[in-house]
């Protein structure tokens, strides 16, 4: 848990010193897509999800 928590503290400092602000929606737009895709992976929504693809 520690190693994932310093992967964010550097991705924040890297942020805030190199004023990459553009960065941010375009990481959390990744996270939440592969989020989506992992939990609907066994359930009835699966089709529905992979055709938006």
């Amino acid at each position: 848990m520690n190693g994932k928590l310093s992967i964010l503290g550097e991705f924040w400092t890297f942020l805030r010193v190199r004023k990459k602000w553009w960065l941010a929606p375009v990481v959390l737009m990744l996270l939440l897509l592969g989020l989506l895709i992992t939990l609907s992976e066994g359930s009835a929504l699966a089709p529905f999800i992979y055709s938006l693809f």
